[in-house]
């Protein structure tokens, strides 16, 4: 039985105009016309649509456009391989993930805790030493973002105080695991926000569990893109 592009809109609350463009833009494929003009779909369309819907939050909206263009072209590499990517990119989300609790685990006490004594700051060759690079990633580092030392009022030599030596120490782990400077800068941001490793477990918590969110939204969405590649022509 036909279906008008209305009866695609209301199973999802989309509007008709909505169905047309989705047609348009490749991620259902080509509508029948009538003698008269009008867009006539089918189940297949009505499949279509619902894995696209299904892709969407797993995927976002480029992805999963590209995707459904992929399948209606017949292209089931290309598809498969846009699939690929966005579970490589969560994998990767999951390492670093992995990476930063483990870096907080490790870390060093507080600087200036209870029972600790007073820590005072340390010169770029000293740290650098300490980490096992070179005077010139710490600068680099510097230009990236990750800290910004103070300066000795005497000498202008960098100074790194003890809250920037444990975050040194946390980016060089995040290095050695392969992540980049971008997303270590970006974290060692949230710590500061937090203020402390334990303040920001809790945002580790809530990172964990958008993790298994996309990880189930892609599940979703390949089960029903995997009902659609089977649906009849």
């Amino acid at each position: 039985m036909p279906l008008r592009p209305i009866d695609l809109a209301r199973e999802h609350g989309l509007s008709t105009q909505a169905v047309r463009n989705y047609e348009e833009a490749g991620v259902l494929p080509p509508a029948d016309r009538s003698a008269h003009g009008y867009r006539r779909y089918g189940e297949r369309h009505a499949a279509a649509l619902r894995a696209f819907l299904a892709l969407l939050p797993g995927h976002g909206h480029p992805t999963a456009t590209a995707i459904m263009r992929a399948a209606n072209a017949g292209d089931l590499p290309e598809a498969l391989r846009l699939i690929d990517g966005s579970h490589a990119l969560l994998a990767e989300d999951r390492r670093t993930l992995d990476a930063v609790r483990t870096a907080l685990d490790h870390l060093p006490p507080e600087p200036d805790a209870p029972g600790q004594p007073p820590a005072a700051a340390t010169r770029i060759g000293p740290l650098a030493h300490r980490l096992g690079l070179r005077p010139a990633t710490l600068r680099a580092w510097e230009r990236a973002g990750l800290v910004t030392p103070s300066r000795d009022a005497r000498t202008g030599y960098r100074v790194y105080p003890p809250a920037q030596v444990r975050e040194l120490l946390l980016a060089e782990q995040l290095r050695r695991g392969g992540h980049s400077l971008a997303r270590t800068a970006d974290l060692l941001h949230r710590l500061r926000t937090a203020g402390s490793p334990d303040a920001v477990r809790p945002t580790l918590t809530a990172w964990q569990d958008r993790l298994t969110t996309r990880g189930r939204a892609l599940l979703t969405g390949a089960a029903a893109l995997h009902a659609y590649l089977g649906s009849p022509p």
